[in-house]
């Protein structure tokens, strides 16, 4: 099992052009908000409490960040998530072409923002080599927003001395071999 550390390493080598992170920042968060939504309207009873899809998906990936050995990055990206999934909920109860233009209207705006970042970037998402990206996504957003907080400067240190720091790419170099 791969820790946060490891999982966050090998994902920002995906991540070091500035817009591509900054594009992340509001991709993720309307593709979680997006997927919330529309697990949102299946729902089901377990002794008189009525659950949807929506949380118990946000209770598992829960439990997958726990998992991770980063508690208080675990507690953060969770909470980050609760409170998308909370928002979705809040739609899912419109019209079903309210619900469908929310959940299906930012869910590919977010991730159109992701391909836009990652033109930036010069190379494919990270989910394409492997599909535990697409969990590791919030937590890289998290983390990097908690980074501009002053948190984790051991991890954001190694995670700069293995996969370099940052930078504004030339779109008219050539890349360079990674």
């Amino acid at each position: 099992m791969r820790s946060a550390n490891e999982l966050l390493i090998q994902y920002a080598h995906y991540h070091r052009d500035r817009r591509n992170i900054a594009t992340h920042f509001v991709g993720i968060p309307m593709i979680v908000f997006a997927v919330g939504a529309l697990l949102a309207r299946a729902s089901f009873t377990v002794g008189g409490f009525t659950l949807t899809a929506a949380w118990v998906t946000a209770a598992l990936v829960t439990v997958w960040y726990l998992t991770r050995g980063r508690l208080d990055l675990a507690v953060a990206v969770s909470a980050a998530t609760w409170v998308l999934v909370a928002l979705a909920h809040q739609v899912a109860g419109g019209s079903t072409a309210e619900w469908l233009t929310w959940g299906v209207g930012t869910f590919v705006v977010g991730w159109v923002l992701q391909f836009i970042g990652h033109y930036y970037e010069g190379r494919k998402p990270a989910f394409v080599d492997d599909i535990v990206g697409l969990l590791v996504g919030p937590m890289f957003v998290t983390a990097e927003a908690l980074f501009s907080l002053g948190w984790g400067r051991d991890l954001h240190a190694e995670i700069e001395r293995q996969a370099g720091p940052t930078h504004i790419r030339d779109l008219k170099q050539p890349l360079a071999s990674h």
